[in-house]
């Protein structure tokens, strides 16, 4: 399945109601992107909200993937920092890929969509994201070019008896 990636996509009831089935069955399927499971798109629908708001007025990216009959299968959200001194480089969450097409490939073409697309704005420099440690995420951020930078032990929550690091990845987009 090939996959077209598009940057601040016009949002439509459609796709406003993709992105939630896709996020629910992320989420349900154990993904670390703020949820635990069981939810659905219902639950997931006022996050949503906010992170189209962000979008709206101009404090983050969306970068959602779709497949060839135009249902997300992946996003990703840039966020600017408001402090000014640290605006050279983004926030990247909210990284999805829907599970039934995890490890083909799908999440390496997203990161890379996602470097592609920083490096062409204005006075990106790098990019920071954070994941949750415990489910091999690191690894394949690494595979990616991001280096870890730093990790807080047992900062997640994911249930009473299960806590997991909280890692922190960085990807430099120009050599200085």
């Amino acid at each position: 399945m090939s996959v077209t990636f598009t940057l601040d996509p016009r949002m439509t009831p459609e796709l406003l109601a993709g992105i939630g089935a896709l996020w629910a069955d992320v989420s349900n399927a154990g993904g670390a992107v703020g949820f635990v499971p069981p939810v659905t798109a219902d639950d997931i629908r006022p996050e949503i909200v906010k992170l189209l708001a962000a979008v709206a007025d101009g404090r983050a990216r969306l970068l959602v993937g779709r497949g060839a009959d135009g249902s997300p299968v992946a996003t990703a959200l840039l966020t600017y920092n408001a402090a000014r001194i640290m605006r050279h480089w983004l926030w990247v969450h909210t990284v999805m890929v829907r599970p039934s097409l995890q490890g083909q490939g799908h999440g390496r073409a997203l990161m890379a969509a996602v470097a592609g697309e920083a490096r062409a704005m204005d006075g990106v420099e790098s990019l920071r994201l954070t994941c949750r440690g415990g489910l091999g995420l690191e690894d394949f951020y690494a595979r990616c070019g991001y280096r870890e930078v730093g990790r807080v032990p047992r900062a997640i929550r994911v249930a009473d008896d299960d806590y997991r690091d909280d890692v922190t990845l960085w990807l430099p987009l120009r050599q200085t």
